[in-house]
C-alpha cells in the first residue's frame, strides 16, 4: 500500500468513527476512492440530517416560545381582570361605607332635630308623657348665695300652683337671708333643700299650704319640686335635684322649674347637720340666727343671701 492510499484509508477511519459507523477494509486505489466519495456523500448527508434536525429542533422551540408568550399574555389579562375586579369591589365597598355614614348622619340629624323640638316645646324640661303642657313662658329667678349664684327658670304650665307660690315668695324676699339647711350627698347625691323662714312677717307663710299639682315632668338633675309632708301641705321649703329622682314622682312630688346656670355652685352647698335630714328643722323655725350663730364654723350652711325675679 503506497502513502496516499494509507493516508486517504486513515482520513476514511477516521470520517467513520466521527459518524458512528464502522470502518470498511482498505482496497485498492480506485476501491478506495470511491469509499471516499461514499464517505463524503454520507458526511453531507448526515451534516444535512443534522441541519435538518437543528431546523426541526428551532421549529421545535420557537412555537414553545410563543405557545409560553402566549401563556404569559392569558396571565397578565387574568392578572389585569383580577385587579380591575378587586378596584370595582373596592370602589363598591366606599361607596356602601358612605352610604351607611350618610345613613348614621341623618339619624343623627333627625335625633337632634327631635330633641331640638322637644327642648323648644319644653325647655329644659323633660315630659314623662306626651299628655304634659308645652312650656311657653318662665320666669328667671337668681338666687345669689355664699358659694355664688344660680339662675333658676320657673315654669307655670308645669306646675301653675307650685310655680304661683315660688314666685311669690321670692317678691316678698322670702328666701332672703335663709339657709340651705339640709344637703344629702350620700350613698348617692339627692337634694339640697331650703325655704325655712323664722322672722316675723314670714314665718306663717309656712302654714299656708296649696294643693299638689299633678308630676309631669322627670325630676332630674337640677329640677325643683316643692317638699311635703304629705298630700296638698306644699307651702315654702322647695330641693333641688342632685340627680334622677323619678322615684319621688309616687308621692306626687311635682317638677316646676330648673336651674339653667350654676348648677357646679348648686353641688358645691355644704353638707351640714345630720347626713340625711340636715341641720334640726324645728330649731331653725323658732330659734332662727340664735341657733345659726351656735354652730360650729365647720357647721355653717350656705346661705342664701338674696333672690329675686330677673325677668
Amino acid at each position: 500500500m503506497n502513502k496516499s492510499i494509507a493516508v486517504t484509508a486513515l482520513a476514511v477511519v477516521l470520517l467513520a468513527s466521527a459518524c458512528a459507523k464502522p470502518p470498511a477494509p482498505p482496497e485498492g486505489a480506485e476501491g478506495t476512492s470511491g469509499r471516499s466519495e461514499q464517505v463524503q456523500t454520507q458526511a453531507g448527508s448526515d451534516a444535512e440530517a443534522e441541519a435538518n434536525k437543528a431546523s426541526k429542533v428551532e421549529s421545535t422551540v420557537e412555537p414553545e416560545a410563543k405557545d409560553g408568550e402566549a401563556a404569559k399574555s392569558e396571565t397578565g389579562k387574568a392578572e389585569e381582570k383580577q385587579a380591575a375586579a378587586e378596584q370595582s369591589q373596592k370602589k363598591a365597598d366606599e361607596a356602601e361605607v358612605a352610604s351607611a355614614k350618610k345613613g348614621e348622619a341623618a339619624q343623627v340629624d333627625t335625633k337632634t332635630e327631635k330633641e331640638g323640638t322637644m327642648s323648644a316645646q319644653y325647655r329644659s324640661l323633660i315630659p314623662f308623657d306626651s299628655n304634659a303642657p308645652a312650656i311657653t313662658k318662665f320666669t328667671l329667678v337668681r338666687f345669689e348665695t355664699t358659694a355664688g349664684n344660680i339662675d333658676i327658670e320657673i315654669y307655670p304650665e308645669a306646675a301653675p300652683n307650685a310655680a304661683e307660690r315660688f314666685v311669690e315668695l321670692v317678691k316678698i324676699g322670702f328666701y332672703d337671708d335663709t339657709p340651705i339647711f339640709r344637703v344629702v350627698t350620700r350613698p348617692r347625691p339627692f337634694v339640697a333643700q331650703f325655704g325655712i323662714n323664722w322672722r316675723e312677717g314670714k314665718k306663717d307663710w309656712g302654714k299656708k299650704c296649696f294643693d299638689d299639682d299633678p308630676s309631669l315632668f322627670h325630676l332630674g338633675e337640677g329640677t325643683l319640686a316643692f317638699a311635703k309632708a304629705g298630700p296638698n301641705t306644699n307651702s315654702t321649703q322647695v330641693f333641688i335635684n342632685y340627680g334622677d329622682n323619678d322615684f319621688l314622682r309616687t308621692q306626687n312630688f311635682s317638677t316646676f322649674g330648673k336651674v339653667v346656670s350654676g348648677m357646679e355652685v348648686a353641688k358645691a352647698f355644704r353638707s351640714v347637720g345630720d347626713p340625711d335630714m340636715g341641720l334640726d328643722q324645728g330649731m331653725l323655725g323658732s330659734k332662727g340666727d340664735a341657733y345659726l350663730r351656735s354652730l360650729p364654723a365647720d357647721q355653717q350652711p350656705t346661705m342664701i343671701k338674696r333672690a329675686y325675679v330677673v325677668k
